[in-house]
């Protein structure tokens, strides 16, 4: 029973394409990597955020200084600069955070020496060195956003998700799946996220062509790996949705652009 599974498997690669009313069906990847980190507020969400902040202080009570710090230690002086900034913030159209972060930038320049002598929180760049080089093969680019990998194929040239015909013998996501390997290698941790498709693309057959196609796209995640692209790629990328309308034709990219997140 086994060796009936893996023949029909191997001769699932090699038996003719799916064809239906005049068109080649084609399982495609829509293949991502989420994004890593959390993206930066917007204006509006900032003032939001600045609102509640300032009507929550309004009405909390006020911080037992003698149970939170030691007296006269650099903590209780480090708050209590803060907490003067805060409360000038109040009276103001001014931001909570940004009062803070500028007055404990004033009060580490005035007192060096204790602010050394104390625990300094710094906040790491957002941005890698692959934003830097504008590296689109690099995962570790826009953390703040999805990532999706396109390739560009050596029949034709194009830059596409990942498709190949669908063989009767499977079903679209077992196709699809074969696909993803055919074309980017083994060495990615991937998840498909279901069996259905979420996009569909269809051409019409021309003068170089006998065939349309009908494309379903199937989505998926990727964990860990990298591509490693087979004879039939010739590039890949990995972009966010507004980089892919530069790569996609105008008519591909409709297709799918519903079903691309907008982070």
């Amino acid at each position: 029973m086994l060796r009936q599974l893996i023949q029909k498997r191997s001769l699932a690669t090699v038996a003719s394409p799916l064809i239906v009313k005049n068109h080649r069906i084609q399982a495609s990847v829509i293949l991502c990597r989420a994004p890593q980190i959390l993206r930066d507020a917007t204006p509006f969400e900032k003032a939001y955020f600045d609102y509640t902040e300032k009507i929550q202080r309004q009405e909390s009570l006020t911080t037992p200084t003698d149970f939170y710090f030691k007296k006269g230690s650099v903590a209780e002086r480090r708050w209590k600069s803060e907490e003067e900034a805060r409360q000038q913030a109040m009276t103001k159209d001014t931001s909570l955070t940004e009062a803070v972060e500028e007055a404990r930038s004033v009060w580490e320049k005035e007192n060096e020496s204790l602010a050394n002598a104390t625990t300094k929180i710094t906040v790491t760049d957002r941005s890698t060195k692959a934003d830097a080089e504008n590296d689109i093969k690099s995962l570790d680019r826009s953390l703040q956003r999805t990532l999706y990998l396109v390739v560009r194929n050596n029949k034709n040239g194009l830059w596409q998700f990942p498709e190949g015909p669908v063989d009767g013998s499977e079903l679209l996501h077992e196709a699809a799946e074969r696909t993803l390997k055919d074309f980017c290698g083994k060495n990615m941790d991937t998840w498909f996220v279901g069996r259905q498709p979420i996009a569909f693309h269809k051409k019409s057959s021309d003068k170089q062509e006998d065939y349309g196609s009908k494309t379903f796209f199937m989505k998926a995640r990727i964990f860990a790996g990298q591509v490693k692209p087979s004879d039939r790629v010739s590039d890949f990328a990995w972009l966010t949705k507004e980089e892919l309308a530069t790569k996609l034709s105008p008519e591909y990219y409709k297709s799918v652009v519903d079903s691309l997140g907008d982070l």
